[in-house]
């Protein structure tokens, strides 16, 4: 049971209420529930929202001959620790590999190690009939949503515009979500090569090498075959302004395209990329770090409901040795950084603290819409009787610094030797995290140790993939 809580939900905003909680789900929803000698957590008129639901991680990803540094244990142990109580990692299959066989790969690593519950989108690479015809099985086992990389073409799991096509009729016949990664591989590509030819090797050309108008050019392609489709399409970790305005060019057309963004692309800008030395490299993620205008559009986006929701493309390299790859070419940097834990907290911080955004968007943005778009709500995303009882007791004064500098205290958590928000202070962080009824984590840190293994695959059916309305 949760007592003496400010619940938010998607329909009601800091409302009093108790949480009666049995079996792992939330069985009562009331003011001044008697505990009846159950084990009670007292919210202390603290913040409540439904646990947080992140759709867009990287573990233990490998990534040009290394991998991503969070395993599936130590990844979801920093997630519940930022109050997220379920993630939608992307398994990946390779060119040639069988669909079925890469989501097998991607359960047992999960399986024995996950603290949270977990799902999985499927990455496809450029498709053979055999690979088109695995994706209804995808279905079947509860992985309904697909995924193409326009980026990375010389890549295992690159894939050109007619695999794309492919890909967004199949999933079209068997009610999957197409996703895609929106930038124009091709003439990233070719640029990379011109900049490397030019001596121009550090890692402050990585965004030169894949400007905004090559992710704008990518979405309104991908946008456009899947309207040939009549078929919705998903733009994970959308980055620009330019990329937004393709979406909404979309959206006036009469198609259906969603959109999210990441905190990195709310919090830092290209400034980043003009540090001293290689430290850049911690920066280095695709699509990479835009400007002031970029973020301040994105903000707009998120403040408008223009953007669907926040995800944290979670995928941590080691500065040391792993970023080291590219000291000699930019192109070999392990593209992504650490920012599952705190993303929710600055989305907080930047977003409700500031006055942008109300606790109702809050709460779609962080759990509710992700849990409806990717066919798990309402078990997830919600706070209601016969929902998951997946809840956060947030303190919504507490304040925290981010940094991982060795002689200062952390609460962060994720196995990476830098965070890239080093020095930031947000105001508010996770207090009390529930997963399934059982507390996780108390005071921001977790319990004891969280078991291994506890977290629960969760298949999910198609979702729902109304725009909002306006």
């Amino acid at each position: 049971m949760v007592k003496n809580g400010l619940v938010t939900t998607t329909a009601m905003e800091r409302e009093r209420l108790d949480i009666g909680i049995a079996g792992g789900q939330i069985v009562r929803l009331e003011p001044d529930i008697e505990a009846g000698g159950a084990p009670a957590v007292d919210a202390g008129g603290k913040d409540v929202f439904p646990g947080f639901v992140d759709p867009h991680t990287h573990m233990e990803l490998p990534v040009s001959g290394t991998v991503s540094s969070d395993d599936f244990y130590t990844g979801t142990l920093a997630a519940a620790c930022g109050g997220i109580t379920t993630i939608v990692d992307f398994a990946g299959a390779v060119r040639g590999q069988s669909l079925l066989e890469a989501l097998s790969i991607w359960k047992e690593r999960a399986a024995p190690k996950a603290v949270i519950d977990y799902g999985f989108h499927m990455i496809v690479p450029e498709l053979d009939e055999a690979q088109i015809a695995e994706i209804p099985g995808l279905v079947q086992q509860g992985v309904t949503s697909v995924k193409s990389m326009m980026a990375y073409k010389r890549g295992p799991q690159g894939s050109g515009d007619g695999s794309l096509l492919r890909m967004i009729m199949a999933a079209s016949e068997c009610g999957a979500l197409a996703m895609v990664h929106a930038e124009n591989g091709d003439a990233i590509d070719v640029t990379v090569d011109r900049l490397l030819a030019e001596g121009k090797t550090e890692p402050r050309w990585h965004p030169r090498s894949r400007p905004a108008i090559l992710e704008a050019e990518a979405v309104n392609r991908a946008a456009t075959l899947a309207a040939m489709v009549d078929w919705p399409l998903y733009i994970v970790h959308l980055s620009s302004a330019a990329a937004l305005e393709a979406v909404m060019t979309a959206r006036d057309r009469g198609w259906t395209v969603l959109a999210e963004t990441c905190p990195q692309y709310l919090t830092l800008t290209e400034q980043e990329y003009e540090r001293d030395g290689f430290e850049a490299a911690k920066f280095v993620c695709s699509p990479p770090l835009r400007n002031e205008e970029d973020r301040r559009a994105l903000w707009s986006g998120i403040e408008s409901g223009r953007l669907q929701l926040v995800a944290s493309d979670h995928c941590p390299f080691f500065y040391e040795p792993q970023k080291q790859a590219g000291r000699e070419n930019f192109s070999r940097i392990p593209n992504g950084i650490p920012t599952i834990q705190a993303m929710f907290s600055l989305l907080f911080s930047q977003g409700v603290r500031s006055g942008r955004i109300s606790c109702r968007r809050f709460v779609e943005l962080s759990s509710t819409n992700a849990a409806r778009i990717f066919g798990m709500y309402p078990g997830k995303g919600e706070i209601a009787v016969g929902s998951d009882a997946d809840v956060v007791v947030y303190d919504p004064e507490r304040e925290v610094r981010l940094t991982r500098r060795p002689a200062e205290p952390t609460l962060l958590r994720e196995h990476v030797d830098y965070t890239p928000y080093e020095g930031m202070t947000v105001t508010g962080w996770p207090d009390t995290v529930i997963s399934r009824g059982e507390v996780l984590v108390q005071e921001g840190e977790p319990v004891e140790t969280p078991p291994a293994g506890r977290g629960r695959f969760v298949p999910r059916r198609s979702g729902t993939w109304e725009l909002p309305a306006g």
